[in-house]
């Protein structure tokens, strides 16, 4: 968004001296660096040539020429992978005499399109993308452009929350949405309050979290909002949904973000969210295979085809968006649908990128892994009334120690009854007592009674009031 000054002011109008300025040189050195014979040394020579001419001409061509000039120059750094200068090009002097030049609404947009370019251009770089902003917010600072700021702090704290500097963004988001809730800025709003729902998820604070997204959600039902960013706060939702457990939610919001994106032909992003879809489809067929439900309930069936993901990836959309992150789901599918613990361990060691680097997919990956750990013991054990602890740990081939605790673990939350003695190395597995329908009648009489006795004392109670 552009300030108050950038609001009001519109480009100036040709004179006839402007439209007489002859230009062709600067566009014609401008072609020539599409040449691919030229080396990227030649091509920035080229391009800074163009902004630094002698002859200072800021017409309308002139100006135009030299914006496409600034944005071929920071691909070119990029490309080149000289980021150091990626950081002081906007803030020194090879962009100073430009936007000097040129209006106020003109410097913010090649400085958005400039910042935009370059976190797509250098995914990777957050230290870079980091230091142009806090350069950028700088610069703004003294050249007292607030708006600008507002929306390049709201951009470095998104890229704080890629570095999980959660402490930082959310500092930075506090006393940025102090100063958007004055100014009433929903369509920055809607941005802020998403990024914020980001880091506290980073955080673990889902409360905190969802209050975020529902700000954003309520400003963004208050202006029109662009299909990609309607696709993250889409995408948000369902990432709220799975980790309260509740997964066909999670899959219905996950599809509605990765049609938008679809539509938008991003695939970068619309990966993601088809990788979230098919880990839901997972977790939800092995739940209902395993009669596991999110918060651990007991219980197993022999459903193996629950977690069946094959539909998912079939026609255009196997096609299209085919590669190692689908390839990696489906090989989890297929070890969760087997209850196999020791495939589902190689194709994490297997597809390390793919599996680990997401914060969601990592976290539940763990509880799936949990999972199936709980139900290869149970169906271990089931035979048994007493059973050496060694015994179970050869049969599911891991170490004795870690089978140990995690079968205290069970017992401790009531997956199934029995105890650990240690001292023969041994598990004693009891039979499932049944329900004493009997007492529990009793206590509900007991509990009725209660009731009756509590009401007539404060009846009584009243009535000695009155008397007196």
């Amino acid at each position: 968004m552009a300030g108050e000054g950038e609001k009001m002011e519109v480009e100036p109008v040709p004179t006839t001296e402007d439209e007489e300025e002859d230009c062709s040189d600067l566009a014609d050195l401008l072609s020539s660096v599409d040449d691919a014979a030229k080396s990227a040394a030649d091509k920035i020579a080229i391009l800074t040539s163009i902004l630094s001419e002698p002859s200072n001409r800021y017409g309308p061509s002139a100006s135009a020429v030299k914006e496409r000039a600034v944005y071929a120059l920071a691909r070119a750094y990029c490309v080149d992978s000289k980021y150091d200068e990626v950081v002081t090009l906007l803030t020194g002097d090879i962009c100073a005499p430009f936007f000097a030049n040129v209006t106020k609404a003109k410097t913010a947009k090649v400085v958005r399109a400039v910042l935009d370019a370059v976190c797509a251009l250098a995914p990777d770089e957050l230290d870079m993308q980091a230091q142009v902003c806090r350069n950028i917010v700088s610069w703004c600072v003294a050249e007292k452009r607030t708006f600008l700021r507002q929306r390049v702090e709201a951009k470095l704290a998104s890229v704080l929350f890629l570095q999980d500097k959660y402490g930082e963004a959310l500092a930075l988001l506090d006393n940025l949405l102090v100063e958007l809730k004055k100014l009433d800025d929903k369509t920055l709003l809607v941005e802020v309050h998403l990024v914020e729902s980001k880091v506290h998820h980073g955080l673990r604070g889902m409360a905190k979290s969802k209050a975020a997204l529902t700000a954003s959600r309520t400003n963004a039902n208050a202006i029109y909002v662009a299909p990609a960013l309607q696709s993250q706060i889409d995408l948000m939702s369902g990432v709220l949904h799975c980790e309260e457990g509740d997964y066909d939610t999670a899959h219905s919001y996950f599809l509605e973000a990765f049609e938008q994106l679809d539509q938008l032909d991003d695939r970068e992003k619309a990966v993601p969210c088809l990788k979230y879809m098919m880990l839901c489809k997972i977790l939800d067929g092995l739940s209902k295979a395993l009669g596991i439900s999110a918060t651990g309930a007991t219980g197993i069936r022999s459903d193996r085809n629950a977690a069946d993901i094959s539909g998912m990836i079939s026609g255009k959309r196997g096609v299209k968006y085919a590669g190692t992150d689908v390839e990696a789901m489906s090989a989890i599918a297929s070890a969760a649908s087997k209850r196999s613990l020791k495939e589902y361990e190689a194709v994490i060691v297997r597809y390390p990128r793919e599996l680990q680097d997401d914060l969601l997919i990592r976290h539940h990956l763990g509880t799936l892994q949990e999972q199936l750990l709980e139900s290869n013991l149970i169906r271990i054990i089931e035979p048994y009334s007493c059973v050496e602890i060694e015994h179970v740990a050869n049969l599911i081939e891991m170490p004795l120690p870690v089978v140990e605790k995690k079968l205290s673990q069970m017992i401790l939350d009531g997956k199934f009854h029995g105890i650990l003695d240690q001292g023969k190395g041994q598990l004693i597995v009891y039979e499932d007592a049944g329900t004493d329908k009997a007492m529990e009648k009793g206590l509900k009489v007991i509990e009725n009674m209660d009731k009756v006795v509590t009401s007539l004392f404060s009846r009584s109670h009243n009535l000695r009031s009155m008397m007196v």
